[in-house]
């Protein structure tokens, strides 16, 4: 069996993959890896735990509640909420670990369970490797001593996170909204109701879509992956911007007055520029992943702003940003970390932050974003193959090389395995859309043919 948690948490079909019997191990067993710090003579640790409105997260929290309280853990049920408020509600609450049933962006049938450290930070691999090691020990018959009586953890419920959480946001931005009119996509997921009340507290005219969530519409049609809806929304309300979230919240895209998509790598460049000019972007740097576009990477040289790239996911942006101290990173898909006020990516606080910087500086949002353009970047996802053999494949490396040289300094090619899907992306920028998808559409016939199942 392959290692279980990927870039972000352990993610699969519900049911399929991620079991009752799967969450319930593994949050015995984070229970005891990440709860032995907070035990110490009769005080038992405490976690928090929410979920996104997935339907399979009424049973998959279930599990994980039993799992912990079964291992001596007190549990503080925060209900539906965004996984990065769980992160900062599990600072904020002082307590000893979080964990977060969802699966993101991925579409309904999907779930994930996701644990946070003390302070709401995520999880060092070597901290996720104990907990899997640990899991797979119990899933083996290996003894352990379960706690009996009174030393079973507890469950509550704690119905203050939204509230604890909006005032959190909206203490900290610089400056209110008033007199700006933004359409909320909440992708009927765990910001339907948060964002609103957010923007709404911080000053905005809002005008709320998709935030109605049954348990299955979650990503359908809607929010970050599909910005049809918000895109047509806005110019019919004649709102000055939008802002589009993904099912956990964890991401903000958003679209310009005209209809415009304007996404990470924008929003990142426009919040560098205005925290720099507030002094406020430490040693004048960002941190973004290989997969930015190049036009971020010029338009960050022409401001005098230094980019640190990392690998591709928000964990490792994050991961340099605390080693170096930086205070904003991010990715293109539009997790952005401002690390002054969050622990992790936050789309309702960047989505903030970014209507903030139009309030500001009373420029339209369109305005802000040309501080770059964006070269033609061509993606396609290639599904249906082993994604696991791609480092070790000959003739894919061959390809990649050969897409190279032949787009010189004008373009790249990034062909990686996802650490989320079962697929393998293949990403090209070139100068012109038609040469980077011809490219793109030869690198994936060869995936395709060398990675066969």
């Amino acid at each position: 069996m392959g290692r279980l948690f990927g870039t972000d948490g352990v993610r699969g079909q519900a049911n399929g993959l991620l079991t009752a019997e799967l969450a319930l191990g593994l949050s015995t067993a984070a229970a005891q890896v990440l709860g032995e710090a907070g035990r110490s003579g009769s005080h038992r640790p405490t976690a928090v735990v929410g979920r996104d409105p997935r339907a399979s997260g009424e049973f998959l929290e279930a599990a994980v509640v039993a799992g912990l309280a079964g291992a001596g853990v007190d549990v503080l049920r925060v209900g539906v909420l965004p996984t990065p408020a769980i992160a900062h509600l599990t600072a904020a609450l002082g307590a000893d670990f979080g964990g977060v049933l969802s699966a993101s962006h991925n579409p309904m049938p999907d779930n994930g369970i996701k644990f946070f450290a003390r302070g709401g930070h995520k999880l060092e691999d070597e901290l996720e490797d104990a907990i899997e090691a640990r899991y797979r020990e119990l899933a083996e018959g290996k003894p352990w001593n379960r706690p009996t009586g009174a030393d079973v953890g507890r469950v509550s419920v704690h119905d203050e996170g939204l509230d604890t959480y909006v005032a959190h946001l909206v203490g900290v931005l610089p400056n209110r909204l008033d007199g700006l009119k933004v359409v909320l996509d909440g992708a009927n997921g765990a910001a339907s109701r948060v964002s609103p009340e957010a923007f709404a507290r911080a000053g905005a005219e809002v005008v709320p879509i998709c935030t109605d969530p049954d348990g299955l519409n979650i990503n359908e049609g809607c929010g970050s992956t599909h910005l049809e809806k918000l895109q047509a929304a806005v110019v019919e309300q004649g709102a000055d911007l939008g802002i589009a979230h993904d099912g956990d919240a964890d991401r903000c895209l958003a679209v310009d007055a005209e209809g415009r998509v304007v996404d990470g790598d924008q929003i990142m460049a426009v919040l560098a520029v205005g925290m720099r000019d507030a002094g406020a972007l430490r040693r004048d740097t960002v941190v973004a992943t290989v997969m930015s576009n190049l036009g971020f990477k010029l338009a960050m040289q022409r401001e005098g702003i230094r980019v640190v790239e990392t690998a591709v996911g928000d964990r490792y942006v994050l991961e340099e940003m605390r080693r170096s101290g930086y205070a904003l990173g991010g990715e293109q898909s539009g997790h952005v970390i401002l690390l002054d006020h969050a622990t992790t990516g936050d789309g309702t606080l960047t989505g903030l932050a970014l209507a903030a910087r139009v309030a500001a500086t009373g420029r339209s949002l369109a305005e802000l974003a040309s501080v770059m353009t964006r070269l033609p970047q061509v993606m396609v996802n290639v599904r249906g193959v082993d994604k696991d053999r791609t480092a070790e494949s000959a003739e894919i490396a061959a390809a990649v090389a050969g897409a190279e040289a032949e787009l010189g300094e004008t373009g790249r090619v990034l062909l990686r395995p996802s650490g989320t899907e079962p697929l393998v992306r293949v990403m090209v920028e070139a100068a012109e859309e038609a040469h980077a998808a011809l490219i793109a559409e030869r690198l994936a016939a060869v995936v395709r043919a060398s990675l066969a199942v």
